[in-house]
C-alpha cells in the first residue's frame, strides 16, 4: 500500500496572523479557507508547489471556539504542531491491518475531513506520542 507525506498540522489561535511566516518564506496559500464544522476548525492550506498536488503542504487549524478539539489543544499546549497526516490509497484498509495489529485508533471508522476527504485518526499512545492522521482523497 503506498503511502505519502501530505501535510504536518498546526494549531494556531488565528489564521491571518499565522499565515505571514508560511507566505514570507514562499509557501504559496490555498485558494479557499475551510470550515469543518464537525471538528469545530476553520483550516487554511500552504504548499510550496501549484503545479504539484502530491508535495506535502502546512494546514493551519484555527478552533471555533475553545471546546473544541483545536480549543483544548491550544488551551494545553499553546500553538504548535497538531499532527502530522498520511495520505493512504484505500484508508479502510490501512485501519483494518493497524487494527489488526494492536494499533489504537481515534476513528475505526473514516469520516469526513477538509476538502472532502476521508480521514481518521490513530492515537499518540501507540505512535510515540505523535497524533497521526490518515486520510483518502
Amino acid at each position: 500500500m503506498k503511502i505519502y507525506l501530505d501535510h504536518i498540522g498546526i494549531a494556531c489561535d488565528d489564521l491571518d496572523e499565522s499565515s505571514s511566516f508560511w507566505s514570507l518564506i514562499g509557501l504559496i496559500q490555498g485558494d479557499e479557507d475551510e470550515l469543518v464544522e464537525e471538528q469545530g476548525v476553520n483550516t487554511r492550506f500552504f504548499a510550496t508547489s501549484r503545479n504539484d498536488t502530491r508535495t506535502p503542504m502546512i494546514e493551519l487549524l484555527e478552533p471555533t471556539g475553545p471546546d473544541t478539539p483545536i480549543g483544548k489543544f491550544l488551551a494545553k499546549r499553546g500553538a504548535g504542531v497538531q499532527q502530522v497526516c498520511f495520505r493512504v490509497d484505500d484508508l479502510a484498509k490501512m485501519i483494518d491491518m493497524l487494527i489488526s495489529n494492536d494499533i489504537q485508533m481515534i476513528d475505526s471508522v473514516p469520516r469526513r475531513g477538509a476538502h472532502g476527504s476521508l480521514i481518521a485518526f490513530v492515537h499518540p499512545k501507540s505512535t510515540g506520542g505523535v497524533l497521526v492522521e490518515l486520510t483518502q482523497k
